[in-house]
């Protein structure tokens, strides 16, 4: 039986997986309550105080899901923030980018925000929110939005295939991503993990091991199309997460 790099599956990663949203349910309920007060005040402030409860999500993966995070290409990372395009395997790369581009606004559906309690605190940071059932205006309202994002100084986050693929597989790449970056005039980049052999989209376990994310050479913008920018982004992350799948260990 192959097992994710580094990790087991069996028993102990079922258990991992079980407390891991049991303290994700009630950390979220109590600092969503902690964080009320913190609503009327300016952005950035409360920005700052909300997403604290992802640290507490990175100290819970780390010691309840018993998994260790590798992060390479920093010296990529631009000196001004740009679009980043993130491949989207789990529920990870939607908290855990923070500490290396922060802050930072995300392209999400809107149903997120009508989640009780954890919607609550994610309106107030303002995120790029869309109804992807309307494709073109969802487009124009991820241009718009994410070009104001961008002059504030804002990170704007991109899941290019809109949804969490298993890993293996690949969704289709849309060009609202590379769109915004060629509107805006800012370069993109490319982010690849595994997270999703660890937290998976899925089911209840939580595989120990080693999420790898690799941060790839920024992708220009300046004189080139949409549809040109999304297949370099595209090509980039899915090489990468083909060398991340092969250098899986098997576990037998």
């Amino acid at each position: 039986m192959t097992a994710p790099a580094g990790g087991t599956v069996g028993r102990g990663s079922l258990i991992r997986g079980v407390l891991f949203r049991i303290g994700l349910t009630i950390t979220v309920i109590l600092w969503a309550l902690i964080s009320l007060p913190s609503f009327p005040l300016p952005l950035r402030w409360r920005y700052w105080w909300i997403t604290r409860w992802c640290a507490i999500v990175a100290v819970m993966v780390r010691y309840i899901g018993g998994i260790r995070i590798e992060i390479n290409g920093l010296e990529n990372r631009p000196a001004a923030p740009g679009v980043i395009m993130a491949k989207h395997q789990s529920a990870w790369e939607t908290l855990n980018l923070l500490p290396w581009f922060y802050p930072q606004s995300w392209v999400l559906k809107r149903e997120l925000l009508r989640i009780p309690v954890f919607g609550w605190g994610l309106a107030r940071l303002d995120p790029i929110a869309i109804d992807r059932r309307a494709t073109r205006e969802s487009l124009r309202q991820v241009v718009r939005q994410g070009t104001e994002k961008l002059r504030q100084g804002r990170w704007v986050v991109i899941f290019p295939e809109g949804t969490r693929v298993a890993p293996g597989e690949r969704g289709r790449y849309q060009q609202g991503g590379a769109l915004l970056a060629c509107q805006a005039g800012v370069d993109v980049t490319p982010i690849a993990h595994n997270a999703g052999e660890h937290w998976p989209r899925k089911g209840w376990r939580m595989n120990p091991g080693i999420i790898r994310v690799e941060i790839g050479p920024r992708i220009p913008t300046a004189g080139r199309t949409p549809a040109a920018v999304n297949r370099d982004a595209e090509a980039w992350i899915e090489s990468e997460m083909q060398r991340l799948s092969a250098s899986r260990r098997p576990d037998c």
